[in-house]
């Protein structure tokens, strides 16, 4: 399960969304995750949904490989659609003692399950096809502004990268220790929720210990390179927008067109 998560993963590759500028890919994004929240209509979804399954495409990365970030977010999915399926007042379609299950509550928790697929999609694209290093760089063009007024951009888009970098390492580290201590005789997957949780002692000391040593070889490594921040700063590749940015922004803003008037011919009865 763990190995399923690819946020914080890079996929290398040569494909048209690999080529884009980072700062459009970041900025895209956003665009998209705003999007997805002001969707209220299944026309819309799958409109996104075209649009989603576009860029999958135009990244040349196994479906297969962007489907299994969806596997460990599949219980807080299914918890998150049952409490708005049975949480949601509203005409009632079934009803047993206390639980009911709603139009609205229905229709509530197929748009909330549609929206986490989504999002864990189009965060999953980021990290797959930027580096860690254009993202950095994205990251502080986009901030650059911001120094003006004292905010230090580079280190926080550092901060940022790093942490994001991480995920993948200290997850395959849990796995590590988990294998580790299941050799030992440690189980975790028997008793109830207070023994399982008294269990993951073991996983947890370890693996902090592990990450502040991580976090204090980095910083060492990091020191001996005379790192300064940003400070004098140069980069073997500058950042330039091409012509596939404007292609980019130009297939986003019909897409996100086209969501809109979904939307409006939901709101007036269109549909």
């Amino acid at each position: 399960m763990l190995k399923d998560i690819t946020l914080g993963q890079y996929f290398p590759g040569k494909s048209f969304i690999h080529k884009l500028d980072p700062r459009t890919k970041i900025l895209c994004a956003i665009v998209y995750i705003a999007v997805i929240f002001c969707i209220k209509s299944f026309l819309g979804y799958f409109v996104l949904f075209a649009f989603t399954a576009l860029i999958v495409a135009l990244s040349k990365i196994p479906v297969r490989f962007v489907l299994k970030g969806l596997k460990p977010i599949m219980m807080f999915v299914a918890i998150t659609a049952l409490f708005n399926l049975l949480l949601t007042d509203g005409r009632i379609l079934w009803k047993w003692g206390f639980l009911k299950i709603t139009y609205e509550g229905l229709t509530q928790a197929v748009y909330m399950v549609l929206r986490l697929f989504f999002l864990v999609f189009g965060t999953s694209i980021l990290t797959l096809t930027t580096s860690p290093i254009a993202l950095t760089d994205g990251i502080e063009r986009l901030l650059s502004p911001l120094k003006k007024i004292g905010v230090p951009a580079h280190e926080f888009a550092m901060m940022m990268t790093i942490a994001l970098r991480f995920v993948p390492t200290l997850l395959e580290e849990t796995d590590k220790i988990i294998k580790a201590q299941t050799a030992r005789g440690a189980d975790f997957e028997s008793g109830n929720i207070i023994n399982r949780a008294k269990a993951m002692v073991p996983i947890l000391i370890p693996l902090f210990i592990s990450a502040f040593r991580r976090a204090d070889d980095l910083a060492t490594a990091m020191e001996c390179r005379c790192y300064r921040g940003g400070e004098n700063r140069t980069r073997l590749r500058e950042l330039k927008l091409g012509y596939r940015d404007g292609v980019c922004w130009f297939v986003v803003l019909i897409f996100s067109a086209l969501i809109l008037l979904a939307n409006y011919f939901q709101v007036s009865g269109l549909l």
